[in-house]
């Protein structure tokens, strides 16, 4: 396993903890349709929240919540809306980036992902 995909399974799996601390259920992991992968669905309440994870060694090229391009929050779109329709979800839809910085911490950008 590369460093890189590495990181991106260590931060995914610091992400689900930490969301289930605070109260919210994982229902998915890296969930594809098409070209799209939803690395985190999470549930609290009557909400499902599509959850992008970004973890980076440092901030030499940006913080990590800022490297959710267009085309990648499409293919998030995309595949989200296939989940929504697969399991006949009826309830709120968010999308948030959980973005970790190795060293630092977690932060949890609620509603992140807009088109």
């Amino acid at each position: 396993m590369s460093d890189k995909i590495k990181t991106g399974s260590d931060g995914e799996n610091r992400a689900a903890r930490h969301l289930e601390a605070k109260g919210y259920r994982v229902v998915a992991r890296n969930y594809r349709h098409g070209r799209g992968e939803i690395d985190l669905i999470v549930q609290r309440d009557n909400w499902m929240i599509f959850v992008e994870v970004k973890t980076r060694s440092g901030t030499n090229f940006g913080e990590p919540e800022e490297a959710v391009s267009y085309g990648q929050a499409c293919r998030i779109y995309n595949a989200a809306e296939n989940y929504i329709f697969a399991t006949n979800w009826r309830g709120h839809v968010r999308f948030d980036v959980v973005a970790i910085t190795l060293g630092k911490g977690i932060d949890h950008f609620e509603d992140a992902i807009t088109l």
